[in-house]
């Protein structure tokens, strides 16, 4: 059997100052190419990435953190890989676990494969998770799970993995360019029938690390659940939306 074709993503947003430990924690000789894409930083990412041998591509304009992710799985597609992992930049996922969350892809038992960070309320919130954020996550993961029809620990994780077909099936060019991106994501293979799986991984949070603020994530919480309102609707037949389309709004 041929070596599959592993690309590693990392979506940057002002990650210089952890991009060195990330890079550092991830397999030699696990991926055939790791590309980053910078979405107009002023700090010195871009120079530590290609000083570190990544592919970097960047925007001269900031386009979101959905945006970013777009020209980061147009990119991987361009390579024909196997599988792509999409890792956030800023150290806060473990890097050490991507062998466990590609091996169901390569293996053809999933489609997708979640990192959850919610093993246990305590885990959680040990692990820097906070309050506020814990409880909107169980309550979102809760109406996702009914909703989907699924029984997923959490579907709000930056460290994912997919099958080229799902990169190839989902519009993601479709999807916002903010935040909700990654909701939009899972419903629409939901949707599409994919089967998703989960590992549960070690999560770090800490100053450097990326995040969004108590209004953002409000902003967030609706968004996820107006998407799972276009899923109802879209099954019923009643609507149509773009995320759930074959043909490019972009």
């Amino acid at each position: 059997m041929k070596k599959p074709k592993i690309i590693i993503v990392m979506p940057a947003y002002y990650a210089g100052s952890m991009l060195d430990k990330t890079y550092k924690d991830i397999k030699k000789g696990l991926a055939n190419e790791i590309i980053l894409v910078d979405d107009a930083s002023k700090d010195d990412t871009v120079e530590r990435a290609k000083k570190l041998g990544i592919t970097v591509y960047v925007h001269k304009q900031n386009k979101g953190y959905g945006g970013n992710q777009k020209t980061c799985y147009t990119q991987a597609l361009k390579r024909n890989p196997d599988c792509v992992i999409m890792l956030h930049p800023d150290y806060q996922y473990d890097s050490t676990k991507i062998p466990q969350l590609i091996q169901p892809i390569l293996k053809g038992e999933y489609d997708i494969m979640l990192g959850s960070r919610i093993r246990t309320r305590d885990e959680a919130l040990q692990g820097g998770m906070p309050l506020y954020k814990y409880i909107a996550n169980r309550f979102l993961t809760l109406s996702e799970n009914i909703i989907l029809g699924l029984n997923l620990s959490e579907y709000h994780t930056g460290f994912r993995a997919y099958s080229m077909k799902v990169l190839e099936t989902l519009p993601f060019k479709n999807f916002s360019d903010d935040f909700v991106f990654d909701t939009q994501f899972l419903v629409s293979a939901a949707y599409e029938g994919f089967k998703i799986g989960e590992t549960p991984v070690p999560v770090r949070y800490f100053p450097e690390a990326s995040s969004i603020n108590f209004r953002r994530s409000i902003t967030y919480g609706i968004a996820t659940l107006y998407t799972l309102m276009q899923f109802i609707l879209e099954k019923l037949h009643i609507f149509h939306y773009p995320i759930f389309s074959k043909e490019s709004t972009t």
